[in-house]
């Protein structure tokens, strides 16, 4: 039978690395399918055409291979478990599988340590709705199994490694351990140890367990938050390796998504007379030092990343428009004075950063405190334009179209609207890498100042003709 021989081959020592590799992509391939319907006659025939003894054959080999010596088998090994147990687990059609899974961890080598738990962080992640249902009643064993591993007696840093991204996977099946006090508590040391373990990987993953926590588990975190998680998120932001700081930046990321929902959910359930959602105002609460840090983090641009790379800076930037989302109006001062004293450094990075967050804050502070500050900063932003490097100019752009998008009543026609077109052309002139944020601050300017429909005329019309000219220009250059 072609499942049997392919796993015998997977699970032959003897064979080349290759070949066993290739074995396990194709046994991944067998149970694969993008369409849900080609999916469903897949499982169909495990489920129905593979007689017993074949299934219990090919299991049992499945399993055998984790304990392989070479890791890439038994990764391909784990994948082909997981694609089983989606079939197998919601029928209860391999009760045994968990209770190996946990023996494997608590007693293995280490190489198949590592393997059942990438196993078991595989099963969790399968997307099939009757998996994800029915993995809530294994939720001991996999915590057994996951927390054992990431604990910090735990030597093995690849172990450790696979035990904190399989527990992350499986935080969204554990809400009955969670609510429990002791079991909770256990969990939270486990991981917090781990953002100090002095290993990168374990480190960055660790964070990025923790965002996962708060995005399921905000109502529970209040006590952990106050204890240990400010403080460790904080110096996690200051961390020399940018996979650990970005991670950590991204839990704030995550606070600040979770309060600005919760925050219209209550709305909502004050409207109708229902209950709220507990409100911690993490954000808020730590607004004097986490902001400081991201602004400070804004300036480490990398100048060769490319248009689609996140880096450090641009993580800073994404959380720092949250967090105005999250506390508006108490940013501003902070920030305000950032960009006071970086807006003509001499060095072009912190230049930049003032820019930068000066845009970000755009939106969710009140308009009425953003006008007075916007007519006063609009023809310094403008001035930025003619900046000597461009990543200052591109910043400037998009600062330029922030204020358009959100704040567009700040905008004179009279005083502004010409300088700030020019600006915008002749940034679109001179470098193809500003081409979108001029473009973008272009069309909100058009958007915002295009009038009722059907009028004649708007304050746009006088710049008409030389907008086309100018547009014309660059695309015949």
């Amino acid at each position: 039978m072609y499942l049997t021989a392919l796993a015998q081959e997977l699970a032959n020592e003897k064979a080349q690395a290759g070949v066993r590799q290739a074995a396990g992509i194709a046994l991944k391939n067998a149970f694969s399918a993008r369409e849900y319907t080609r999916l469903r006659e897949i499982q169909l025939r495990w489920l129905q055409q593979v007689d017993a003894n074949a299934k219990a054959s090919v299991k049992e080999l499945a399993l055998q291979t984790l304990g392989s010596k070479d890791t890439r088998a038994g990764q391909a090994a784990g994948q082909f478990v997981a694609s089983i147990a989606a079939i197998d687990i919601p029928r209860n059609q391999w009760p045994e599988l968990m209770p190996a899974l946990v023996e494997n961890v608590g007693e293995g080598a280490d190489h198949l340590k590592q393997a059942s738990l990438q196993t078991i962080g595989f099963i969790c992640e399968g997307e099939d709705q009757d998996l994800r249902d029915s993995l809530v009643q294994h939720s001991n064993a996999i915590l057994t199994a996951v927390v054992q591993g990431a604990r910090k007696e735990e030597n093995n840093k690849d172990v450790r490694l696979a035990a904190i991204n399989s527990l992350s996977d499986s935080l969204e099946f554990v809400r009955t351990n969670f609510d429990n006090e002791g079991e909770r508590n256990y969990i939270m040391q486990v991981v917090c140890e781990a953002t100090q373990s002095g290993d990168n990987r374990i480190e960055a993953s660790s964070y990025g367990c923790l965002n996962r926590i708060m995005g399921l588990y905000y109502d529970k975190m209040k006590f952990y938050m106050e204890k240990a998680l400010f403080g460790l998120t904080i110096m996690g932001m200051k961390n020399p390796e940018e996979d650990v700081a970005k991670l950590a930046i991204e839990f704030w990321c995550t606070v600040c998504e979770e309060e600005i929902a919760i925050e219209d959910d209550n709305a909502m359930a004050i409207a109708e007379g229902s209950e709220q959602r507990p409100f911690f105002n993490f954000a808020r609460v730590a607004a004097r030092e986490v902001v400081p840090v991201l602004l400070q983090l804004l300036a480490q641009q990398d100048e060769d990343a490319a248009d689609e790379d996140y880096n450090i800076s641009r993580a800073a930037y994404q959380c720092l428009q949250l967090y105005a989302q999250t506390v508006a109006g108490d940013i501003v001062q902070v920030v305000l004075g950032f960009v006071e004293l970086n807006l003509r450094h001499a060095d072009w990075h912190f230049r930049d950063a003032a820019v930068s967050a000066f845009g970000a804050i755009m939106e969710g502070p009140d308009e009425k405190m953003l006008q007075p500050l916007i007519k006063q900063g609009l023809p310094v932003l403008i001035g930025m334009m003619d900046d000597p490097v461009v990543q200052v100019k591109d910043s400037a752009a998009f600062a330029l179209g922030r204020i358009c998008e959100n704040v567009s009543e700040s905008i004179d026609p009279q005083e502004h609207l010409r300088p700030l077109i020019g600006a915008l052309f002749a940034g679109l002139s001179s470098s193809p890498k500003m081409a979108g944020s001029c473009c973008w601050a272009l069309m909100n300017l058009a958007e915002r100042f295009a009038g009722e429909p059907g009028c004649q005329e708007n304050p746009m019309s006088a710049h008409f003709s030389e907008s086309v000219q100018r547009l014309l220009a660059v695309t015949e250059g």
